[in-house]
């Protein structure tokens, strides 16, 4: 998890609000969906290049002051749902900070690139039986 480092419990806050969605009177009087908050632009832990990192992969979590919203009512109790979210946002971190793969490209084999010519052949031919019927 994220090379040993942990985000200190007072950068993250948990808000607790009402679910949406069917549940029965448990949703009407009970606040179990767990609400992240996380600012991102003020932690202590990462450096400029992970947080550039972060932002991008956060961009659509992001709010205007820089602070990283996640939700989880996937669960029936706050505790659930609150370690619910902790995890999504430790997954997500892991997966934005992970380097990709450099691709290698690979030449196309010898029936893939026949396929594709038979293929031009015959829509060109298609299209030629068109053009002499008008």
């Amino acid at each position: 998890m994220l090379d040993s480092r942990k985000i200190p419990e007072n950068e993250i806050r948990i808000v607790y609000v009402r679910s949406s969605g069917a549940g029965g009177q448990n949703v009407n009087k009970v606040s179990t969906k767990a609400q992240l908050h996380w600012n991102l632009a003020g932690s202590s832990i990462f450096d400029a290049s992970e947080k550039a990192k972060l932002r991008a992969a956060f961009r659509n979590r992001l709010t205007n002051e820089g602070e990283v919203v996640l939700t989880a009512s996937e669960q029936r109790t706050q505790s659930q749902n609150r370690e619910t979210a902790l995890e999504k946002l430790y997954r997500l971190i892991e997966h934005a900070l992970t380097p990709q793969a450099k691709r290698i490209p690979t030449r196309p084999t010898w029936a893939s690139m026949l396929r594709r010519r038979d293929s031009k052949k015959r829509r060109t031919q298609t299209k030629k039986l068109r053009k002499n019927l008008e």
